[in-house]
């Protein structure tokens, strides 16, 4: 798995100019079972592949936390919100709440996470290759392609099965 994480950034690197152009051409003309498509690969993808195993997400990236988010964590940890905000989380540059450090404060050495009953919506549909309406997500899945093996695979796949 280790040699995979060492990879994934240059592949994804070397083929980010030809999966560019497959989603500009996937935007304009979306084929009718698209949302089919993707849920099939992504169901196929994650009958092999054990996040557990990984965590690369949780190690390299951060989600953003909604009010609903914050509400549902603080409660699980006995916090009031402001509490938890000022405890794990800080304001981007967009305005959004995310955690003030990677890897994730919640990510346990056995890459398992101590919130995961209430993890943020962005962790529970990481990487969102199963979202409806995929298409409209591209410059996500580009930047999901090298954190994620899984988004990786399905994306390579993708490309195979849409022509």
């Amino acid at each position: 798995m280790e040699e995979i994480f060492k990879n994934l950034p240059k592949q994804a690197k070397d083929k980010h100019n030809e999966n560019k152009k497959f989603f500009a051409k996937l935007k304009k003309k979306p084929p009718k079972h698209l949302d089919l498509l993707m849920q099939e690969l992504h169901d196929e993808e994650f009958e092999r592949t054990d996040c557990l195993d990984c965590a690369n997400c949780c190690k390299t990236t951060g989600p953003l936390f909604t009010n609903r988010d914050i509400e549902r964590i603080a409660k699980f940890l006995k916090l009031k919100p402001q509490q938890f905000i000022d405890q794990y989380l800080r304001v981007d540059e967009e305005n959004d709440y995310v955690l003030q450090q990677v890897p994730c404060t919640f990510l346990g050495y056995d890459n398992k996470c101590m919130i995961y009953e209430v993890r943020p919506k962005a962790c529970a549909e990481f990487p969102h290759t199963d979202r409806r309406k995929f298409q409209q997500i591209s410059n996500l899945t580009l930047k999901n392609v090298a954190i994620c093996p899984a988004a990786f695979n399905i994306v390579e796949e993708m490309k195979k099965r849409i022509k």
